[in-house]
């Protein structure tokens, strides 16, 4: 398998090296359920239990260096990155990083894991490029990181300090982003919008209704007298305001506006409206934000089903330019879709840290071949089709290892069977 070739150098031998062929070949098999030893019997050369478990779960490879290797075998090199947070279901409480937490997909606190991914959607396609599980607080306790070996140089960290770490990673591998898309989980966080800002990235964001802005750039005082300082105060009787109640504005346009998410797509519809807004002061950052769109979209016009978007493109984009930039962010459900579904992101059992990071990490390495094979001959390429497809190379690769097998099926054909 040609796409495997580049990643040998990761693993520190042969064995390894065997094992991560067949872990691939079992993330692309039809086992309905990915779990290691589903997956081991339907590899062509299986090997023994414990060596397939001990590859995931205790074999010291570096999952950080497979996901550098990936990023730089990518063939496309610019896209937007797609950054979003999934909740993997979870019945007991013994796997890393389980605790009780809000899942968008249940819409309610549930037993989860929760992880932040960042794919890049480019050319048509979306290709994952990075993912970090979120460790809540009650996992920072010596027992709890001795059970699930958690590193000492793992921290707490909150979800969106996790996507900027992904899209610093993203940005050193070579790759050029051409904007950033978040939901409120990020959007809401100012000091993530400043990070793109000072990195001069476009983007856009899901926003929540309690978020607070001024309309345009409000008037500052002049500098206070003492010397040496700089800092400004907002001019008298001017306040920030809920941005759903400055898009309530009675002046305000809504236009409807329709869009595709791909060529081959439905065409979509949505009443917007968008105005200039600069968000409100944050009391730990008394600068001011750089002025920025506010976007809204509502559903069938109904104002109670209206969201929010905070869009950094320039001052002369167009409604249609606004809408079609924060609507990119769909592939994230189709690749969720296909991950979990087809490939088994969350159907890892194990318990330790290491071993949901190298699960994930394949993972991400069986979804990247399926996507650059599909860019390649086609988008109707179905899973089906790609199975068959692996199952010849695998089978392939396993006489040019073993040549005496040809000779043992070569011989069958002599013998002549009674029944």
């Amino acid at each position: 398998m040609t796409w495997l070739e580049p990643f040998k150098e990761c693993f520190g031998h042969r064995a390894q090296q065997l094992a991560l062929r067949r872990y691939v070949q079992g993330l692309l098999s039809d086992s309905s359920r990915k779990s290691m030893q589903a997956m081991l019997a339907r590899v062509t050369e299986p090997g023994s239990y414990q060596a397939f478990q001990h590859f995931i779960t205790h074999a010291p490879w570096s999952a950080d260096r497979v996901w550098r290797r990936l990023r730089t075998a990518l063939p496309v090199r610019e896209g937007v990155l797609i950054i979003d947070a999934t909740t993997f279901l979870k019945q007991g409480h013994q796997s890393v990083g389980v605790s009780r937490q809000y899942s968008g997909l249940q819409g309610q606190i549930v037993n989860c894991q929760a992880a932040v991914t960042a794919a890049l959607w480019s050319e048509g396609r979306a290709f994952l490029v990075g993912a970090a599980l979120y460790l809540p607080q009650v996992w920072m306790t010596d027992a709890a990181r001795t059970r699930a070996r958690i590193p000492p140089t793992v921290q707490f960290q909150e979800k969106w300090r996790l996507a900027l770490t992904l899209l610093r990673q993203v940005r050193a591998s070579g790759i050029r982003l051409t904007g950033v898309l978040a939901d409120a989980d990020f959007g809401d966080k100012r000091a993530f919008r400043g990070l793109l800002h000072r990195l001069g990235l476009p983007y856009a964001v899901g926003v929540s209704t309690h978020l607070t802005a001024f309309r345009g750039t409000p008037p500052l005082t002049a500098p206070r007298a003492w010397p040496g300082s700089h800092r400004r105060r907002l001019a008298a009787g001017v306040r920030a305001r809920p941005i759903a109640e400055l898009i309530a504005d009675e002046n305000l346009r809504w236009r409807r506006v329709q869009w595709r998410n791909r060529r081959d797509a439905r065409v979509r519809r949505a009443e917007c409206a968008a105005m200039r807004v600069t968000p409100a002061l944050d009391h730990r950052q008394p600068r001011l934000s750089p002025e920025i769109w506010l976007l809204a979209e509502r559903e069938g016009g109904a104002p109670h089903k209206t969201r929010f978007f905070y869009v950094n493109l320039p001052a002369t984009a167009s409604l249609a330019e606004l809408v079609r930039f924060a609507h990119q962010r769909w592939p994230i459900e189709q690749q969720y879709q296909e991950l979990k579904s087809e490939l088994g992101l969350d159907h890892f059992e194990g318990r330790t840290f290491p071993g949901w990071h190298h699960h994930v990490v394949l993972t991400a390495l069986a979804y990247n071949f399926l996507q650059v094979e599909r860019q390649r001959g086609g988008s109707r390429l179905t899973f089906p089709a790609v199975r068959a497809v692996v199952q010849e190379i695998f089978t392939a690769y396993l006489f040019a290892q073993r040549p005496h097998y040809l000779k043992r099926i070569e011989a069958l054909r002599t013998v002549q069977l009674r029944i």
